[in-house]
């Protein structure tokens, strides 16, 4: 039986800011294991724009550039979480673990202990699990993954049966349940031609092997000195992260200048170009705008091609247990870009924030 220490290895935010507000404990207080919850050794962790969205306030309607890493001034606290609520500090960021159950608390099945499993970010009321005003995120609304230990609901827990290693595995939870329900809610089927922004990202690089998981056709937007290693993934096409003439550029590499959807993540000036490809009746799909949020549009060019927008960042229960079943499969493939043991935070931090990588950064408790 694995004994629990009393105190742990922790990287705790103590507020919105710069990296100094980021406190690297190697005492702080290990998370007792609650009714309903299991206790979850954490072997790795996955970083995500939510982690540096939250440190820096970006969520805040006070806020309008692009994601920096920087704090914002003119940023409101007490609306600065990701649904527009205030955070609690101190708080143990980190959404996407890899790692083993090893205690339950009453009303969990004990069967899982000892077993490999990955976590659902999304913390729901489990009687009423799609309403969806009530969701709140692992690592942000409660304590996660930047830590030895975390506690979790059960049922936001899968078990994950893998020859992959546990900084592969946490290359999946966050982005992957991102990209599948944009792909959802966008209704991407087998022949779509699908233009997907930011597609070196760990979203992106998602969507790229979901879409083509589905038959749909993954045209995919990044910087040039990425492509080589976004290659791997074999998209039908990539395109650099902004050409000078969309359409030109995918009639050249696709021989169409149009596409069904478009499944973004990056927002910013270019935003209005990529509405211009979409075909009568096609799709627009979002789950971020690490370029900036604030874009304009010609309202006509909404309306008069009959266009579907659709927003996508709460999941609905049950994407995580697809996406496990994708890897048990070998149907989708991690792509790691670089590990950090979780001394290395802020460095790792600083990496995913200079944006040179090609897929997930992570950070490894051993």
């Amino acid at each position: 039986m694995t004994k629990i220490p009393k105190t742990m290895r922790a990287f705790v935010l103590t507020g919105h800011g710069e990296m100094d507000r980021l406190e690297y404990h190697t005492d702080w207080p290990a998370p007792a294991v609650g009714p309903n919850q299991v206790l979850i050794r954490v072997k790795a962790c996955g970083l995500n724009n939510t982690d540096v969205n939250t440190r820096t306030a970006w969520y805040s309607k006070g806020v309008s550039g692009k994601t920096t890493g920087e704090a914002f001034d003119g940023a409101e606290d007490d609306a600065a979480g990701w649904g527009g609520a205030a955070i609690q500090f101190p708080r143990i960021q980190g959404i996407d673990i890899s790692g083993v159950a090893v205690a339950v608390g009453e009303g969990a099945d004990p069967s899982i202990i000892g077993k490999r499993v990955l976590v659902d970010l999304w913390m729901r009321d489990h009687s009423d699990p799609l309403n969806y005003e009530k969701a709140e995120v692992f690592g942000s609304e409660c304590d996660g993954g930047f830590a030895e230990y975390t506690v979790v609901d059960y049922r936001n827990l899968v078990t994950i049966d893998s020859h992959l290693s546990d900084e592969q595995l946490a290359t999946f939870s966050c982005a992957y349940i991102t990209a599948e329900n944009m792909l959802n809610r966008a209704n991407v089927v087998a022949g779509d031609r699908v233009l997907i922004t930011g597609a070196s990202g760990g979203v992106g690089s998602a969507l790229v092997q979901l879409v083509q998981r589905r038959g749909a056709i993954a045209v995919a937007m990044c910087a040039e000195s990425k492509q080589h290693r976004l290659a791997q993934l074999k998209p039908a096409a990539m395109l650099p992260r902004f050409p000078e003439n969309l359409k030109q550029a995918l009639m050249d590499s696709t021989g169409h200048d149009q596409v069904d959807v478009v499944a973004d993540i990056v927002g910013g000036s270019g935003w209005a170009d990529l509405i211009e490809v979409l075909v009568r009746g096609g799709r627009y799909t979002c789950a971020g705008a690490i370029a900036g949020p604030m874009v304009e549009m010609d309202l006509r060019t909404f309306y008069l091609r009959d266009l579907t927008f659709t927003g996508a960042t709460v999941a609905p229960p049950g994407v995580l247990g697809d996406v496990a079943g994708y890897i048990e499969r070998g149907e989708i493939v991690p792509l790691l870009a670089a590990s950090y043991p979780l001394a290395q935070l802020k460095e790792a931090q600083a990496a995913f924030i200079a944006k040179a990588h090609a897929g997930n950064i992570v950070v490894t408790m051993d």
